[in-house]
């Protein structure tokens, strides 16, 4: 088979150069679905016509001189809780009204669409984007490409193992306590979690009004950058998008981060239940981002338990007020999962979570303080590689929120990115994270680029799709 270029960025670069069609980009990626995805569960459906007349029209435009930007011509997927006008939106769930979204496209596929992405069909996820995999119920298991007996993570689970095995480029990704990042960091790509507000969730079933965000996974920080860029900027459909300037998210990436203030937060996020891997992967990678010219300094984020708690309280109860209809008249059909977490919102007092609003402000002012003296606050992502499928279906300990360090950043709003930064023994990707201060995510994209310039860790391909993913 044909090589492909690996990343997102390298695609758009060939595709204008001539070296590459959209068309060859959707059938190689189409034939590597065509391989794997019975294994690993990536699509719930996939839209080939639809894409290919997609494709055929990029060419087309392109060789026009029309050139709509980076992701122009380059297949991506959709999280199947995003209305897509090819198909019904089913949020991986028995429940949901085959009517909810029908024929529409939510703002974000809008914009996707409007910047020449060929979508390729609609990606797994967590029912409603929580919870965990049923194998009673009639949806794929959504499985690691670097070990399929291990989970790919939530609740964007299609897109981080269909980036992972080079099924697509990119792919729509949501984030209410960490389900771009989570995927991204048990798969080994990258994914950003943009601001509260940055990009509209209208059009995409909620999990928690507060808190849900809808961005990127691919395989660079510069990938989810160029992403970013197509589907960033308010819509008055989602009254809690915040008209701000959409900046280039990759102009200021040079590979450097000189006179970047990177703060080191250890005290939250190593413990004795990590991965014996993870402290020498972690320091070398902070001892690169200091070579990389940044400033490096130790932080405590304050009030880092309290914040996680109410985000807990915050998810569930407002899950519980969208699901509480349906959950009082077709309980079985809910995944197990889904149902005890919206169940467990009705235990929540309106004085809890009132509590738990005001514990994120109290976070929030606590962490500006933080970010007065640092621009940067970077730590381990997850405590270890990935749970077995069959630790997750079974609900056992430290798996999902027990294993990775990601809700704290939704219950505070701010950006925060993942990347690579190695290997566990055993071979699961482990990630670096980083986060910013509100809206500054061209910073994150700049740091994670200047150290994916400096490793490799992002172009590591799963030996179980090495032979089809070789980059150009």
């Amino acid at each position: 088979m044909t090589d492909l270029p690996l990343t997102l960025t390298d695609a758009a670069a060939q595709l204008r150069d001539g070296t590459i069609t959209s068309v060859e980009l959707l059938r190689g990626m189409s034939a590597r679905a065509d391989e794997h995805d019975q294994a690993l569960g990536v699509y719930l459906a996939r839209f080939d016509d639809e894409a290919l007349a997609s494709a055929e029209r990029a060419d087309a435009e392109l060789s026009a001189g029309l050139d709509r930007g980076p992701l122009h011509g380059v297949p991506i997927g959709v999280k199947d809780i995003l209305a897509m006008s090819e198909g019904p939106t089913t949020a991986q769930s028995l429940v949901l009204d085959p009517a909810w979204g029908a024929g529409k496209d939510a703002p974000v596929v809008s914009r996707l669409r409007a910047a020449g992405a060929v979508l390729t069909g609609k990606l797994s996820t967590m029912e409603f984007a929580c919870g965990a995999p049923d194998p009673e119920k009639p949806f794929p298991l959504p499985r690691n490409p670097w070990d399929p007996a291990t989970w790919a993570g939530g609740s964007s689970s299609g897109s981080g193992a269909g980036v992972a095995a080079g099924m697509m480029y990119a792919g729509v990704g949501t984030d209410t306590g960490g389900s771009i990042r989570i995927p991204a960091i048990f798969c080994g790509v990258s994914g950003l979690m943009p601001t509260f507000g940055r990009v509209p969730k209208s059009g995409c079933t909620p999990l928690g009004y507060s808190l849900d965000h809808i961005g990127p996974l691919a395989r660079s920080a510069r990938d989810c950058g160029a992403f970013l860029q197509a589907i960033a900027g308010p819509d008055p459909t989602d009254p809690d998008t915040r008209d701000r300037p959409v900046p280039d998210f990759c102009a200021t990436a040079d590979g450097r981060l000189d006179g970047v203030r990177v703060g080191v937060e250890r005290a939250n996020h190593l413990g004795d239940q990590d991965d014996p891997a993870l402290l020498g992967v972690f320091e070398q990678a902070v001892a690169q981002l200091e070579a990389l010219g940044a400033t490096v300094v130790e932080v405590v984020i304050p009030h880092y338990q309290e914040a996680l708690t109410a985000m807990l309280v915050t998810c569930q109860a407002e899950m519980l007020a969208y699901h509480l209809p349906d959950l009082q008249t077709r309980w079985g059909d809910f995944f197990r999962t889904t149902r005890t977490m919206a169940a467990v919102g009705a235990l929540f007092s309106g004085a809890d979570y009132v509590q738990a609003q005001r514990v994120r402000r109290v976070a929030q002012r606590g962490l500006a303080s933080v970010f007065a003296d640092v621009d940067l606050i970077v730590a381990p992502a997850a405590r270890a590689g990935a749970p077995t499928m069959d630790e997750v279906v079974a609900g056992s300990s430290l798996t999902a929120l027990d294993r990775v360090h990601t809700a704290y950043w939704d219950a505070v709003g701010n950006p925060a990115l993942v990347v690579p930064m190695g290997f566990t023994d055993g071979g699961l990707p482990l990630s670096l994270q980083l986060a910013a201060r509100p809206f500054e995510e061209a910073l994150l994209v700049r740091a994670g680029d200047a150290f994916q310039q400096a490793t490799d860790w992002h172009l590591r391909v799963p030996p179980l799709v090495a032979e089809t993913a070789v980059g150009a």
